[in-house]
């Protein structure tokens, strides 16, 4: 049973000011409780901004998001994993995580840490750790805030292609095992192949989706063969759909 839940949204207009160019106008999307979506698509296209309107931070827009028939702004905050992992520099790994959470107790900070493979890590500083055991950390203070609504923005940008695998495989492990409803942003095909449900492509100003398609195969039985063919539909949707 999926214990994510459901995010409608259905946004009439977002802009940065009156005169500004429209990002968003009658745009709708749902994501079913559980589901692992990826909102694929080029820079400025607007996908860390409807995160953050996802995510109840960006409320000047006019429309709803709801979170299970909770306005996001009312409903409890998600879990962000961000493309940077946003620690405090002078606090430690348990620091970090009591700093969004601070009435966590210490054994379950110390039971994420372990969940992400960072143990004998709890009481180092961030720059004691590599990119890839930050980005680690930053996953553990998301489940800390909210592990049944996760919002990624670009979670694997800028690390080599083994630490890539590593923490593909840490999320997946994680999204099989609680069933979380998970949003992805990513300007990678892949990401979107390796990890999700689903693939919405997005493009143009105001962005609107010009490809929304379900992946037959399952996450877990995806092989090498299943991950590239996705990738290459995912790539000639959006190649090949007009704006």
């Amino acid at each position: 049973m999926a214990n994510g839940p459901a995010v409608d949204i259905s946004i009439k207009k977002k802009q940065f000011s009156p005169a500004g160019k429209t990002l968003f106008s009658d745009f709708s999307l749902t994501v079913s409780s559980g589901e692992v979506v990826a909102l694929i698509g080029p820079s400025g296209v607007g996908k860390t901004t409807l995160l953050r309107m996802i995510g109840g931070v960006d409320t000047d827009f006019a429309g709803n998001i709801l979170i299970q028939n909770v306005a996001a702004n009312e409903a409890p905050p998600p879990g962000f994993v961000f493309q940077d992992a946003r620690l405090l520099p002078w606090l430690t790994s348990i620091e970090n995580i009591k700093a969004v959470h601070d009435k966590i107790e210490v054994g379950v900070v110390e039971t994420l840490i372990s969940r992400v493979g960072l143990t004998g890590y709890l009481h180092a500083y961030p720059h004691q750790l590599s990119g890839g055991m930050q980005r680690r950390l930053g996953l553990a203070r998301a489940l800390s805030v909210n592990p049944q609504l996760l919002l990624l923005d670009e979670p694997f940008v800028s690390l080599d292609s083994i630490i890539v695998d590593d923490l593909q495989a840490l999320f997946q492990s994680i999204f099989t095992a609680d069933k979380p409803t998970v949003i992805i942003v990513s300007h990678n095909p892949e990401d979107a192949a390796r990890l999700a449900d689903r693939a919405v492509i997005l493009k143009g100003r105001p962005a609107h989706i010009v490809a929304d398609f379900n992946f037959n195969v399952p996450r877990h039985d995806r092989g090498p063969i299943e991950i590239a063919t996705l990738v290459r539909q995912i790539q000639t949707a959006g190649m090949d759909t007009a704006c």
